[in-house]
This record gives structure tokens, sequence and C-alpha cells, in this order.
């Protein structure tokens, strides 16, 4: 233990620890917040590496949603019926306890529907979803427990203001929420419930002591019984052979635009490019698909190719005939892999991970904290 540490601070901040949490995302803190539920007494850490959450919890475009039918056609091309449905079943389950665990207007939930937009140039991709929607409203009816959640939607095109659109469909069960509120609203639950949490408190490695855990970081030794993984893309530095290949996703916001006519949030391109109202600004991200290999870093970072693109459907799609200034640009990190379904399991005695959100982090964030809380045996 470092000598820099006074005898307090080592006994009350460093040591004894039920639970480490490393990572102060959706999952983890979701994670705390069910250990706490289940066990008030724990006494449990959570060790953050940045300033604020490193991945994407506090990055991500806020979409309240399960998959638009080009992506879910994307998905069944090489998954079974029944995985995709399981993934379903768990976006929704998760979307529902996040609701829950922290109300709509914490979150600043809204449920104004989710719309996938087809081009001109894409009419046949577009008829393709059209004709499967009585199909996909059958196969998901189980899960969502929902009517008619897809439908189509065209006539939304011109009150819409898009240009270029041939057809919509519309998710009427699909939301959006304010990001930073909803990670505000988790991280003062967690802290009101005596969660202590690190940050700018990077993990270097993770030691077996009899009975406990040593997490080695760059502000000191912590100890604990047990150790959860809460990393997502960043899961390799420490785990490096889970199948977990981190994805940047790219964001851009304009400046207010006077009278818009977006409302909800809009799916492009297979779910690979998205965008939404927030503020009166067009939230415009994604892209990922134009430079996959660029795009698998852990790097924060925006680069020319992907935002040139964003930027042209923005202009000559989204808001034809206005130019708005771009405010803000930021990137966040998705993890991905092979398989749709997320990673939560016990590693080796007392170390355990929950990563792997297949760029739904929103949607599955809560129950993959709860999953791998109930795995935790003190």
């Amino acid at each position: 233990m470092s000598n820099l540490f006074s005898y307090w601070e080592q006994k009350s901040f460093l040591t004894g620890f039920d639970v480490i949490i490393v990572g102060s995302g959706i999952v983890g803190l979701s994670a705390a917040l069910y250990l706490k539920l289940k066990q008030p007494s724990l006494k449990i850490g959570i060790l953050e590496s940045g300033f604020l959450p490193s991945g994407a919890s506090t990055k991500n475009a806020g979409f309240a949603c399960f998959g638009s039918i080009s992506e879910l056609v994307n998905e069944l091309e090489s998954k079974p019926e029944t995985e995709v449905l399981e993934m379903i079943d768990m976006r929704w389950r998760g979307l529902e306890k996040l609701r829950k665990n922290l109300g709509d207007p914490a979150i600043c939930f809204e449920q104004n529907g989710g719309y996938e937009v087809f081009k001109d140039s894409e009419a046949d991709l577009a008829n393709y979803c059209i004709d499967r929607i009585s199909w996909f409203n059958t196969f998901l009816k189980p899960v969502i427990r929902k009517h008619d959640i897809y439908a189509v939607s065209s006539d939304k095109i011109a009150e819409f203001g898009m240009h270029g659109i041939c057809n919509i469909i519309k998710n009427k069960y699909e939301g959006q929420i304010d990001t930073g509120k909803m990670m505000i609203a988790l991280l003062s639950r967690v802290q009101g419930m005596g969660v202590a949490v690190f940050n700018n408190c990077r993990v270097q490695k993770i030691e077996k002591d009899p009975g406990n855990k040593n997490v080695f970081t760059n502000q000191g030794i912590f100890n604990a019984k047990t150790v959860i993984l809460a990393t997502n893309a960043f899961i390799k530095d420490l785990i490096p052979e889970l199948d977990v290949i981190p994805g940047r996703g790219q964001i851009l916001i304009t400046e207010p635009i006077k009278q818009l006519k977006i409302k909800g949030t809009f799916h492009y391109n297979k779910g690979y490019t998205y965008f939404r109202n927030i503020d009166d600004r067009i939230l415009l991200g994604g892209g990922r698909d134009l430079d996959f290999k660029g795009e698998e870093t852990t790097e924060a970072g925006v680069t020319p190719i992907i935002q040139e693109e964003l930027e042209k459907l923005l202009y000559k799609t989204i808001v034809p005939g206005q130019k708005p200034k771009i405010e803000y640009r930021w990137s966040g990190v998705m993890g991905f892999g092979k398989d749709l379904k997320p990673i939560v399991k016990e590693i080796s005695p007392g170390l355990l991970c929950a990563v792997r959100c297949n760029g739904m982090g929103v949607a599955m964030g809560s129950l993959l904290g709860q999953q791998v809380a109930d795995l935790v045996n003190i």
C-alpha cells in the first residue's frame, strides 16, 4: 500500500470492500444499485478511469430502442430467430427496468415513436421491409406484449420536411431520453445508497489475495472480496481473451433550428446511422459502416470521412434548404462481438464481468447490471 495515503484513508477508502466495480457506466452503476437493493450493508466501490464514464454511457444518442426492421432483418441473416428474439426481449426488459429504477421524469423519457427512413435509391429494401411488417409484429408480440408495433408511416415524410425519402416505417413504442440526466439520476441514486465512486482511477491489474482481490490502479491499491468488470469495449485491457471488439460511434449536434419539424428517433441504413431532435437541434450520429476497421478503436475522436457523410445527410436529406452550424462533435466507444448476446459471467472465483452490449447499452444496461449482481455470492 502506498505510504502517500494516511491510515484513515487506507482503512476507509481503499480496503474492506465487499465489491469493487470497474466502470461507472449504466451497467456498472446498475450492478451497484441491484447489489444494494439485495444487500444494503454491502460496502461497494466503483472505479472509473475517466473524469466522466469512458465508454458510451454519457456519449450515446439517447435512443430507447430495440431495433428497426432492417436492423432485425440484418441480424436474422446470421443469427437464429430464437437468439434474435432473446436479444429483443433483453432490450425491452432493460428499458422497462431503466424507467422503473429512475422514473420517466428523471431521464426525460418521451415516447415520440421511432422512424426508419429509406431513401429513394433504397425502394427495394423499403418494400422488402414493408412486406415483413406483419411477420415482425407477430414475431415480437410475445416479448414486447404490444399490438401493431410497426406500421407504414410514409405520410410523415412531408410533415418532417425531409428530402429524397421514399418510405418510412414507424415503431410506435420507441422512445428517447436525455442521456446526461439519466446518468446523473443513476449516479445520484447509488451514491445516496452509500456507494463510493472514484474517478480518474484507472485499473492496471487485478491480483488474487487469499479470500480477496487486490485491484491495482494509478491511484493506489484497492481490496475487495469480489470484483465486477463493467468496462464494455475496454474489457480487453484486463481480459484480452474475451470476444469484445470496440466500435466507435461519432456524433454531431447542430445549433438550434427554428421551426424544426423533426420529432422522434430516426434510423437509417440498417441502423448504422441515426438522428433525433434534442432542444430544437438535430443530433446525428453513426456512419461506422463507412470505416469499420478505422472505428475499431477505444480512442476518442472524429474523422473527416464520417463527419463529412453525416453533414451531407443532414443538409441534403434531413433539413434540406437549411445549413445550421455544427456546434458539438464527439464520439463514444461501444463493445461488439461475433455473438449478439452480452457476456455476463464469472471469469474466475470472485471475478465477474458484464460486457458487450452490441450498441444497445441504453436498452440493455440496467438488465445486465441486475444479471451480474445476481451472480455475486457474499
